[in-house]
Formats: structure tokens, C-alpha cells, sequence
């Protein structure tokens, strides 16, 4: 089954809607494939107006800066994993199964199957999670990005989860606190697991089976009953 998606991203993280004309989704989609290519501490406007046969001027008519560029990137994957966990749960009734379900959601490799979009793609998208994803918030900036909302889908989704979390064991009392450690490990154990082997107990694995039963048994020796 292919998803269409369309999300609604926060106005305050642009200028112009970059979804609103071709030249906008060109540059969010060279955008997310230069940084992963490059680095975001080496990427450049000018180097992304190069890139994609157009001005540097014309890129600052959609995007205030490069922080703001990965903020939108950022937040589109947040607000799509939180549909892809709505998604997921719909069916499912038992919430051992569902907080399993989110963990897999988490940590699996994206391999854009289900995705249908014009201009971001999932595994992409992924990818730039795993390795700038923390770059989005770790800023002097923060208290008025998060006046400003920027982060309501990454808080939407940490809801989401600990809700589950509660809906397994009402009388914890850290849910929140839970479900947003998990999320940061699931990807900085990826993170080291490709380049600081040392700091995880699974550096040869050929796929991440380990991390997900890590984070399993993580997750439900916390909320044992």
C-alpha cells in the first residue's frame, strides 16, 4: 500500500511555503540530500542554490537561514513518524503490542515503500534524523522556537507514547520522561552503533534486532507492574 502524504508544517518555519511551487520543493529535497551528503556544519545556501541551478536569494525567499531549513526538514519527519504510529496502532487493541510496534517504528531503516511524496523522501529523511537531528534544538534559540510551536510534533509524539505507556501501567508515574528517553536512544544508538561501536554492545550486528530488544527490555523493566 503506497501513503500519499500532505503535512501541514508550522508557517513560522519558512517564508514562503516551499510546497507551493516546484522551485520550493527542489530546494527542501536537494536541501535534505546536500546536508546528508555534506554535514550541516559544511552545507551552505550557496552551495544548495549551486546545487539546485538557482540563486542563493532565492533560496532566503523561502528559508530565513539553514537552522531553519533543518527545523522544517526535522519537523516534517517528526509530524510523518507520528502519522506512521497513528497508523500502526489503529488496529491494535493490546498496548504491550502497540508500545512494541512504536519501538519498531523508531528504530527500523526506512526504505521509502509506503511513502509517496514529490519532494522529501522518508529514507532521506530518516537519515538526517540520525545524524542532526539533536542540532534542531540544541540552541540558544530554543525558548522562542518553542513559543513559536517548532517543536509541537516532536511533543505531539512523545504524548502519543507515553499515553500508550500509561494505558499499560496507569500508576507510572514517569511516562513522559519514558517515552521521550526512548526516542533519543532509539536514534543515538543507531548513531554509535555506525560510528562509536564501542559505546554499544552490538557493533557487527547486521541489523538492529538488538537495539529494538535493548529498548524492550528497557522500556518494560520501567513500567513492570
Amino acid at each position: 500500500m503506497e501513503l500519499d502524504i500532505r503535512i501541514k508544517m508550522n508557517e513560522k518555519l519558512y517564508l514562503r511555503n516551499p510546497e507551493e511551487s516546484a522551485l520550493g520543493k527542489k530546494i527542501v529535497r536537494n536541501g535534505i540530500q546536500l546536508i546528508n551528503k555534506l554535514g550541516f556544519e559544511e552545507f551552505t545556501f550557496k552551495k544548495l542554490a549551486t546545487d539546485s541551478g538557482t540563486t542563493e536569494a532565492s533560496i532566503y525567499r523561502y528559508f530565513e537561514n539553514k537552522h531553519r531549513l533543518l527545523m522544517y526538514l526535522i519537523s516534517w519527519y517528526w509530524n510523518y513518524l507520528e502519522y506512521k504510529v497513528v497508523f500502526s496502532l489503529n488496529n491494535l487493541k493490546d498496548p504491550e503490542l502497540k508500545l512494541k510496534t512504536i519501538i519498531k517504528l523508531l528504530v527500523e531503516d526506512h526504505q521509502n515503500k509506503d511513502l509517496n511524496s514529490d519532494y522529501i523522501s522518508e529514507k532521506e529523511a530518516y537519515r538526517l534524523l540520525i545524524w542532526e537531528g539533536s542540532k534542531a534544538y540544541l540552541t540558544r534559540s530554543i525558548a522562542k522556537d518553542n513559543k513559536d510551536r517548532l517543536f509541537k510534533p516532536y511533543k505531539d509524539l512523545c504524548e502519543r507514547f507515553s499515553k500508550v505507556i500509561r494505558e499499560y501501567n496507569p500508576t507510572y508515574k514517569f511516562s513522559h520522561s519514558l517515552a521521550s528517553t526512548i526516542l533519543e536512544m532509539a536514534h543515538s544508538l543507531k548513531f554509535f552503533k555506525q560510528n562509536l561501536p564501542a559505546l554499544t554492545d552490538f557493533p557487527k550486528e547486521p541489523d538492529d534486532k538488538k537495539i529494538v530488544l535493548f529498548l524492550e527490555t528497557l522500556l518494560f523493566s520501567a513500567i513492570a507492574k
